[in-house]
């Protein structure tokens, strides 16, 4: 078998992510040795594979859903927002320089057409399927000339295309039209039909307009997935990343002490890889919220400073906005804050940087002993250590090299008073260590908190990406995906008269 299938979407945040998820989850569950693919993605939350290759975090967690290591392959492009206009370019895992809007899409971004198709063809080749996960949506006829990601590849690869549309959102039958009506013909030929995500209700009610779409298009529909709340897998998309806003505690599984602990993030500019915190969002009795607002900190046992691709603009944004008054305060009075990557440079002595924002000599907080210099070679490692005397692994992804002058170590930073710093993402999701430093933090926040013993962060993981897996099995014809899966491109399907060219 040589399968494949790219899963489109009407816009985006359809839900192509977790669908892609949900698809390869319910093949590994059939015997099938299947591999996620993202051809070009866009996206501030990252992951380091073992071999040191920089992807985005959806493909990693779609190569946990298929049961296998995320590899380079899975992810050729990704591109790092560092600004309205400009992102940094990631080839293959290594980073290649920034470019701006205008001129990756004016040249650069065709020239890659052969290799994210010569990465696609060598996964297609280890594997039984490839499930392809596409970009915003296949009509944005603007960009089509120079598209790699959705029609692009697929008449490349001749993969055959599901598009998915958000239902919740109102409109889906307009969009499936409207998306089909937009392609070209030979985009048309290898669209095969749609996928309904998001429905409330009865699907009876539904069903006429679906018969009707057919009629129309040709095209059938291969399912409809119901709404379910907390199915999402690690955000990607987006230069800002939208606040998740306050978790209410009625939602958090209830403490085991007597307390609640309560997380504020500060969602500064350019934040990146806060799937940080959705470890500790898992632990019962923890309330993790996203804030903006200096009086956000008050009631806040713990403030984390999270990554960012734009460290100095980040630092900057935290002091107009009284947020960098606010954590000195906190620090002087002895109340938990944490820094992680981008976040524990804002915390130290001062930045020198010629790479990122080229500011040169800036003042960070000054909270804890030490001194960042940016280089042009990009960290990308997947460290492991001790801490708390609990086993820790992360992964780390930063241009900036610490100098750490003083204070108690803690992983590669430090530790001073309730003041910690790290370069490592992901080392909360060690269970041992999380519940250590949750203690810490209780401790010094005076809250009677217990962590759960029981809780597994991978255990948990493994859970969603079964009920996705249950999803698909439930909920869409899964014969005729299968067919459709094996088979490849459609063939003699009727097409509507395309309103722009290719």
């Amino acid at each position: 078998m040589n399968g494949g299938l790219l899963v489109a979407g009407t816009t985006s945040d359809a839900g192509k992510s977790v669908v892609t998820a949900g698809i390869c989850r319910w093949l590994v569950r059939q015997g099938v040795k299947v591999a996620p693919f993202k051809a070009q993605n866009m996206s501030l939350n990252s992951f380091v594979t073992r071999e040191g290759a920089e992807i985005g975090r959806a493909q990693a967690m779609q190569a946990q859903a298929c049961r296998i290591e995320p590899t380079a392959l899975m992810n050729p492009v990704l591109l790092k927002p560092g600004g309205e206009r400009s992102s940094q370019v990631v080839l293959l895992g290594k980073p290649v320089g920034e470019l701006s809007a205008r001129g990756y899409h004016g040249g650069r971004q065709q020239k890659l057409l052969g290799t994210v198709l010569d990465c696609l063809a060598e996964l297609r080749r280890t594997y039984d399927a490839v499930i392809c996960e596409g970009a915003g949506s296949p009509a944005e006829i603007n960009l089509r000339r120079t598209d790699i990601v959705n029609m692009g590849i697929a008449r490349g690869a001749r993969l055959p295309v599901l598009v998915v549309g958000d239902i919740d959102r109102g409109g889906v039958f307009a969009s499936f039209f409207g998306t089909l009506a937009l392609l070209s013909r030979e985009d048309q030929e290898l669209v095969a039909g749609f996928l309904v995500n998001k429905f409330r209700g009865d699907v009876s009610l539904l069903e006429p307009g679906l018969e009707m779409l057919h009629g129309l298009t040709g095209r059938r529909t291969y399912g409809v997935l119901p709404f379910r709340h907390g199915l999402g897998i690690d955000e990607e998309d987006g230069l800002a990343v939208s606040m998740r806003g306050a978790v209410r505690e009625s939602a958090v599984a209830p403490p085991l002490g007597e307390d609640v602990l309560r997380v504020a993030v500060c969602a500064i500019p350019l934040m990146s890889n806060f799937t940080d915190v959705d470890a500790l969002a898992a632990e019962p009795g923890v309330v993790v919220r996203f804030v903006d607002r200096p009086e956000e900190l008050s009631d806040a046992d713990l403030v984390i400073v999270p990554g960012t691709r734009g460290t100095v603009g980040a630092l900057q944004w935290l002091r107009e906005r009284g947020l960098a008054e606010a954590l000195r305060r906190r620090a002087a009075e002895g109340r938990p804050v944490l820094g992680i990557c981008g976040g524990f440079q804002i915390l130290g002595e001062h930045i020198e940087d010629e790479v990122e924002s080229r500011a040169g000599r800036v003042n960070g907080l000054g909270l804890l002993p030490v001194r960042i210099r940016f280089a042009r070679e990009k960290t990308l490692t997947r460290p492991e250590g001790e801490a708390l005397g609990e086993r820790v692994e992360g992964y780390e992804i930063h241009h900036g090299v610490a100098e750490v002058t003083g204070g108690v170590p803690f992983l590669d930073g430090c530790r001073v008073g309730a003041v910690w710093g790290t370069h490592w993402h992901g080392s909360l999701e060690s269970d041992g260590f999380r519940r250590a430093f949750l203690r810490e933090v209780a401790a010094a926040a005076g809250r009677r908190f217990v962590p759960a013993a029981g809780t597994s962060f991978a255990a948990l993981r493994e859970e969603q990406l079964d009920r996705l897996g249950d999803l698909i099995e439930q909920h869409a014809d899964t014969d005729a995906l299968w067919r459709l899966i094996e088979s490849g491109a459609p063939q003699g399907l009727p097409f509507i008269p395309p309103g722009a060219p290719a």
